[in-house]
């Protein structure tokens, strides 16, 4: 080699170990991550933003459910009591609830001592002499039920029943069965706890450290038994379990992948020098489309990373270009640059473009596989035309597949004769595609959750045991500060008990049940009478009931004191349970406050979204909103999926553009489309027929076929194609190693990967025989 392509090739060599040298350390720093928060849009709407907020850091994504099962009940309550005991002292857990009445008495006596502040009973007519003797005949009543020994004890402080009426408000929702003190299912079968965590959903490594803190705390516990069993379940749980298992499934279907590759490989070359070397393309473009995703993104979605399992069964196909198609020798790699890397470099570019249209998507997680793509292609292509030939041996060569070729040669001479039968295979797909247009696309967000059926039932039935709310259906009101959204709250609620009085709705919560706004408290302190007026009216009120009125001296002491007692604020919540609610419910943003509202279905039916919109704009309230949590995120995703189909087909248009620049032909550009769209059609009907709804990785597959693919139609349309058999082998090397790839895919247990598995697999193969099959006439 003469000095000067002796110093480019050291020139090249340099840059391309400092670049991967960048992308290691890049790649070292980066942030990995599988929640859904990747599919939402850059600019959503305010539904939108409730929706990542809530999937992010709401109450919801922060709960763990436990179940223990197995053993005896009191076995599985102690349990319980000495996870709860342990984890309690854990920083990492606002709050650990199973039964026992570790706050009972503090959230008791900031009840009692709040009373006035808090309960919604206290208005002026509450304490006239008729609502006073109302209130006194109630409390009287209520001697004989199974509440009478709480409220005689009560009676003379508080005749007017505020403490019954907020214990009542509080303990209006379901809870489970206490059995041996611990919370347990209905059937028995389970001790059930309910955990909060201080991190966000979205902290996966922080969700993995309470599951692991959880699991230490059950495998510590002296009453621990061989025959009792953990479980856990929730958002964060499925965070961390998605993670781990697209982790586990992608290093595991990249090893078998790269096993298959190689050994193929060795197969064709009979040497493992130009197998080792063939895969630092690979390598490169994985590290380099990990690298350009952090650097763009700021985090990397595990759902690209599969992708990157998949880019070994693509990239590779360069290197195989390269060392089958070439001759012997130097000189005839520098042949092959010359004769056969403008066609390589047009078939990079038709993928470029093809995936540059998902990078203007508004949907992050779309918008990493294209960069994906884009940065990983070029650096392989660059890396095989710039790098590669400078790496290899003197007199490097690898096995002669002429052989091979000639037999494809004999083959692809007789395959125009199948243009019928391909004809009539395309109408029968298209036949296919109108038949399940209706139902071809699975637009349920639900349909890209890598979470099991089993996962799923667990936690629907752990959600059963401890009625807990799925928090489907949410009114938010939002405003600059945190009195105004909870004056907003206040007048929502107000609303909603109108209708869960009407039976639209079993129940909501509301963060002023808890903390009312400074106005409500002021006004309830207002509605307090003198100590005169009082004693006068209660001396009035008792004519007729079985009650002296010196009995309620103590009464009367506590409504002065609680005349000029300060106001509630959100600080004297804490240590009682009441906090956890607040901080759920009441939520700071960066330049507003909202105040969330779950609401809770009757019983076997749904919620009238309609009655209760219609029902909200009666308030006259601007900035409040109900939500389905569900619908929402359905539309969102439907959204996704329909700007993903567009930009795809825009990145069609923008192959087809490039390719007419190219040639100057409409009829030429058609040939070469052709083998291409019949192979989408052919394998979109595929899946139809084996019942198969597309989701978004369906549709990245397909551009990966049309990526693909587009190197074969490429290649087919060189004149000089049949008569180089090297190419004709390159060619069926280069798909079965793709297909070995992709193929993989289609066995993993994580749908969203098995999605491109089963498309991009049996797509390059059609690609490789309808490229056969169309090619022209005057080739064949």
């Amino acid at each position: 080699m003469s000095p000067a392509p002796a110093r480019r090739g050291r020139t090249a060599i340099a840059l391309w170990l400092a670049f991967i040298l960048a992308c290691g350390i890049i790649i070292s720093r980066s942030e990995f991550t599988t929640d859904l928060s990747a599919f939402f849009p850059r600019s959503p709407t305010a539904e939108q933003q409730l929706l990542l907020e809530q999937v992010k850091d709401g109450l919801a994504s922060r709960l763990i459910l436990v179940g223990i099962e197995g053993a005896d009940a009191p076995t599985r309550a102690s349990l319980s009591r000495q996870i709860a005991q342990r984890l309690r002292a854990d920083p990492a857990f606002v709050s650990v609830n199973n039964g026992e009445p570790v706050n009972a008495e503090r959230d008791r006596a900031f009840l009692f001592n709040n009373r006035y502040l808090l309960s919604p009973a206290v208005t002026p007519a509450r304490f006239s002499v008729d609502g006073l003797h109302a209130a006194l005949s109630d409390s009287i009543d209520l001697l004989a039920s199974p509440a009478g020994l709480l409220v005689k004890s009560l009676l003379p402080r508080d005749p007017s029943g505020e403490m019954v009426q907020l214990l009542d408000q509080l303990n209006s929702g379901s809870r489970p069965r206490l059995v041996d003190g611990a919370w347990a299912s209905q059937d028995e079968a389970r001790a059930l706890l309910l955990l909060q965590t201080r991190a966000s959903g979205a902290d996966t490594d922080a969700q993995q450290r309470a599951m692991a803190a959880i699991r230490q705390a059950f495998d510590a516990a002296p009453s621990a038994s061989p025959a009792a069993t953990l479980l856990m379940t929730g958002p964060g749980v499925f965070s961390v379990t998605s993670r781990d298992a697209i982790k586990s499934q992608v290093t595991r279907l990249s090893l078998i992948s790269v096993a298959f590759i190689a050994t193929l490989l060795l197969l064709v070359y009979r040497s493992f020098t130009p197998l080792a070397l063939g895969f630092l393309p690979v390598i490169s473009g994985a590290l380099a489309g990990i690298a350009a995703v952090s650097l763009g993104f700021g985090t990397v979605h595990g759902i690209t990373l599969g992708f990157g399992t998949a880019l070994i069964g693509e990239a590779v196909d360069y290197s195989i270009y390269l060392f089958v198609q070439s001759e012997q020798g130097g000189a005839d790699q520098r042949d092959w640059i010359k004769r056969f890397w403008p066609t390589i470099r047009l078939g990079v570019l038709t993928s470029i473009f093809g995936f540059a249209a998902l990078l203007l998507s508004g949907f992050p997680g779309l918008a990493q596989l294209g960069l994906y793509s884009i940065a990983g292609l070029i650096t392989a292509a660059t890396v095989t035309r710039f790098v590669l030939p400078h790496l290899l041996p003197t007199q490097f060569h690898v096995h002669d597949a002429s052989a091979i070729g000639r037999i494809l040669s004999r083959l692809v001479q007789r395959a125009a004769a199948l243009r019928w039968l391909a004809a009539l295979l395309l109408l029968a797909a298209c036949a296919v595609l109108v038949e399940h247009r209706a139902g071809l696309w699975d637009d349920r967000i639900a349909s890209l959750s890598p979470v099991s059926q089993a996962d799923l039932a667990l936690d629907a039935s752990l959600r059963a045991d401890l009625g807990a709310s799925d928090v489907r259906y949410l009114v938010v009101a939002s405003g600059a500060s945190r009195e105004s959204v909870l004056q907003s709250s206040e007048q929502v609620a107000a609303l909603l008990q109108t209708q869960v009085d009407q039976g639209e709705l079993a129940g909501f919560e509301s963060p002023s049940r808890y903390l009312p706004s400074t106005a409500t408290q002021r006004a309830r302190q207002a509605s307090l009478p003198t100590a005169a007026a009082l004693e006068a009216r209660l001396a009035q009120a008792v004519q007729g009931l079985p009650v002296q009125v010196h009995l309620f001296a103590p009464f009367l002491a506590d409504v002065a004191a609680a005349r000029s007692q300060p106001l509630l604020q959100a600080a004297d919540l804490e240590q009682t349970s009441m906090a956890m609610a607040v901080d759920a419910l009441l939520i700071q943003q960066p330049s507003h406050w909202s105040a969330i509202l779950p609401l809770t279905a009757p019983a076997g039916a749904g919620i009238n979204a309609s009655r209760i919109r219609t029902a909200l704009s009666t308030t006259g309230l601007p900035d409040v909103l109900f939500v389905d949590m569900k619908a929402e995120s359905d539309r969102l995703y439907s959204g996704y999926l329909h700007e993903a189909i567009r930009l795809s087909l825009g990145g069609l248009l923008a192959i087809i553009g490039l390719l007419l620049w190219i040639f100057r032909s409409p009829l030429h550009v058609l040939r070469l489309i052709a083998p291409l769209a019949a192979a989408v059609i052919t394998v979109t009907a595929g899946l139809a027929v084996f019942g198969q709804q597309l989701i978004i990785l369906h549709l990245v597959g397909l551009l990966l076929v049309v990526a693909v693919g587009s190197n074969y139609a490429l290649f087919f349309d060189r004149a000089d194609c049949l008569g180089s058999p090297r190419t004709l082998a390159s060619m069926l090397f280069a798909n079965l190693t793709t297909v070995a790839g992709f193929g993989l895919l289609a066995f993993s247990n994580v749908s969203i990967l098995q999605a491109m598995g089963v498309t991009v697999a049996p797509g390059v193969i059609l690609a490789l025989i309808y490229s056969a099959i169309f090619a022209r006439k005057s080739h064949a």
